[in-house]
This record gives structure tokens, C-alpha cells and sequence, in this order.
């Protein structure tokens, strides 16, 4: 069995600890690190889980509508806490927190692990898991 580039995999988690730190300040959406040919899947119950099988459909089904239940607060939705990244080859999993005061002035909170394939520096495929009952009482309380 042959092992994985250390040195890819060190590029990898790289380029999503600098996509994760863009988005935690601010200067850079996290869909920028994302593929066209993305596939991405969201596991559990909540109002959103399913297969996404692009970057422009994950965009606008999820990241837009989400986001813009945060357009008119100070803090939108980021990154507060990157907890930890693991990189194995072209397999990035970090597993963060985060928050921001949507538009009916009430916080959202929440911790989140995401496993996502790498090519070329760009996610292609991804995996998200998270806390459903806290994201469905924000999709249903705050309107997009």
C-alpha cells in the first residue's frame, strides 16, 4: 500500500486553513475554494440535507439563503473557532465552529465537521455534518 505525499497533504490542509482564515476575517467567501464540479452532502435530518451536485447549486439552495439570514445583522455567520485540521493525501476534515447574529437579532451557534476531497487545490466533493435542530430553527424562524 503506498502512502500518501506528506508534502500534498501539507499543501491541502494549507490551502483550506488559508480558505477557512479568509472567511473567518472576512475577505473571502468560503465557496471560493470550492470546484464547479463540486458534489457536496449534507448527512442528518435538517431542512437542507441532501446531494448538491455542483457548486452553483450548493450556492444558491444553501450558502446564499443562509448567509442572507444574516444580511442586515453586524456579525454575519463566520468562522469563530477552527478547531483542528486533518490532512491525509487529498482528504481534508476540519472541524470548527461558528456564529453570527441573524436578522431577528437572536445569535446561531454552531459546530460543524466537514470532510472534503481535494484536486488541484480546490474542493471537488464534501461532506458536512452538524447540529440539524439548531440550523432548522434558524431556516424556519428568519426569512431568507
Amino acid at each position: 500500500m503506498t502512502r500518501p505525499d506528506g508534502s500534498r497533504s501539507e499543501a491541502n490542509r494549507a490551502i483550506i486553513r488559508d480558505a477557512f482564515e479568509a472567511w473567518k476575517d472576512g475577505t473571502a467567501p468560503i465557496a471560493d475554494v470550492f470546484a464547479p464540479e463540486l458534489v457536496w452532502r449534507i448527512e442528518g435530518r435538517s431542512a437542507v440535507s441532501r446531494e448538491y451536485g455542483s457548486k452553483q447549486e450548493f450556492v444558491d439552495e444553501v450558502l446564499a439563503p443562509f448567509g442572507a439570514r444574516f444580511a442586515a445583522s453586524s456579525e454575519p455567520f463566520r468562522p469563530v473557532a477552527i478547531r483542528s485540521i486533518h490532512a491525509d493525501g487529498d482528504t481534508v476534515i476540519v472541524l470548527w465552529d461558528g456564529r453570527g447574529v441573524a436578522s431577528d437579532g437572536l445569535p446561531y451557534e454552531n459546530s460543524y465537521a466537514w470532510v472534503m476531497e481535494m484536486r488541484d487545490g480546490q474542493v471537488v466533493d464534501g461532506t458536512a455534518f452538524y447540529d440539524s435542530i439548531a440550523f432548522n430553527d434558524l431556516w424556519a424562524r428568519v426569512p431568507a
